[in-house]
């Protein structure tokens, strides 16, 4: 049986307990991971991220990412669901839910699809600074592609 996937890309915020509450109904269901990626202040830096993506080649991305994972691990369903916009401090910039009878499963493919997310869609990342007006583009990091190659 195919994995039910779901992937959107969206400037407003996600419930997590209902994205999770969703999985925990399908049938089969032992375990749910999640990873919430937050937009952190790097140290007080950082007011904001501003994150623009590729309409349509994102979603597309996403989900050849998301359709390798399940096609790597006996997986029942997985969310993924990433914003774009500013986002404050604090807030939540992206959810990774994988659900599978067990849990071995479901915590490789939350780790797979979160490290080909940073590494393979389409989105650009702007940091807003606290104490200036200013933003500047980030680069993409080294880090990135080798925790992907992990799973090459």
């Amino acid at each position: 049986m195919a994995a039910t996937i779901t992937v959107r890309v969206q400037p407003g915020v996600f419930d997590l307990a209902a994205e999770t509450g969703h999985l925990k109904r399908l049938g089969g269901v032992g375990a749910v991971v999640t990873f919430t990626g937050v937009c952190r202040d790097e140290g007080g830096r950082l007011a904001a991220l501003e994150l623009e993506h590729y309409p349509g080649m994102a979603e597309s991305e996403i989900a050849r990412i998301a359709r390798e994972a399940a096609g790597r691990w006996p997986l029942i369903a997985l969310t993924v669901i990433h914003r774009t916009g500013r986002i404050a401090v604090g807030d939540d910039i992206v959810l990774v839910a994988t659900a599978s009878s067990h849990r071995e499963a479901a915590f490789a493919a939350a780790g797979f699809i979160m490290d080909f997310l940073k590494t393979e869609a389409p989105f650009w990342k702007k940091e807003h600074k606290a104490h200036d007006a200013t933003g500047d583009w980030v680069e993409a990091r080294n880090a990135d592609d080798d925790a992907a190659k992990r799973w090459r």
